[in-house]
């Protein structure tokens, strides 16, 4: 008898949870550099102006660095809303304006300006494992999948190499990334 696929999400949570935290900080520290030098490098991200990424929470790859050394890009994070059906918001990223979400993740104020999801060009997408073929497991919530189901440009999971899976389940609720990024490669999904 096979296991209902969000069993076996929790399961697979729970393990990846354990295997990041395993990592030591000096090696995540190096990791999120080398993926913010892969970014960089990227021609998608030198081409794109207007870009979604995240503040890191529970040992993600750190990707602020990218902020600080591209100010000329218009940097958005988003704003979770549970209440109101899982849906995220987004704001322009502004130093002076988050706020520690219940969640434990940084996010804007909700009184910052809202920026529409379409004016997004490129998304940095977190999550604690990504497979090969883009699915990713992310925490629980379908925050992202609810995003990605109507987002038109293009999708970047961002994991460590030790959490770059065979295969993640999923389900026709779950939206694929495009391309994803550890700090070994970057690689299209297709």
């Amino acid at each position: 008898m096979s296991t209902p696929i969000s069993e076996q999400k929790s399961q697979m949570r729970a393990h990846c949870r354990a295997l990041r935290k395993s990592l030591c900080e000096e090696i995540r520290a190096c990791a999120s550099v080398s993926i913010c030098r892969r970014i960089e490098n990227w021609p998608v991200f030198q081409q794109s102006e207007v870009i979604l990424t995240y503040m890191p929470i529970k040992s993600e790859a750190d990707l602020t660095p990218l902020l600080e050394r591209h100010p000329q890009k218009k940097w958005i994070l988003p704003r979770i809303i549970p209440e109101e059906d899982h849906r995220m918001v987004f704001h322009p990223y502004d130093a002076e304006h988050l706020v520690r979400h219940p969640f434990g993740m940084v996010e804007p104020t909700p009184d910052s300006p809202i920026v529409a999801p379409e004016e997004i060009q490129l998304a940095l997408v977190p999550g604690l494992a990504v497979d090969r073929h883009g699915w990713r497991l992310g925490y629980g919530g379908g925050y992202f999948d609810r995003f990605l189901k109507e987002f038109s440009g293009v999708s970047v999971g961002v994991v460590f190499h030790a959490l770059l899976l065979h295969e993640v389940p999923h389900t026709p609720l779950d939206v694929p990334v495009q391309w994803i990024v550890t700090e070994n490669a970057i690689q299209s999904t297709a």
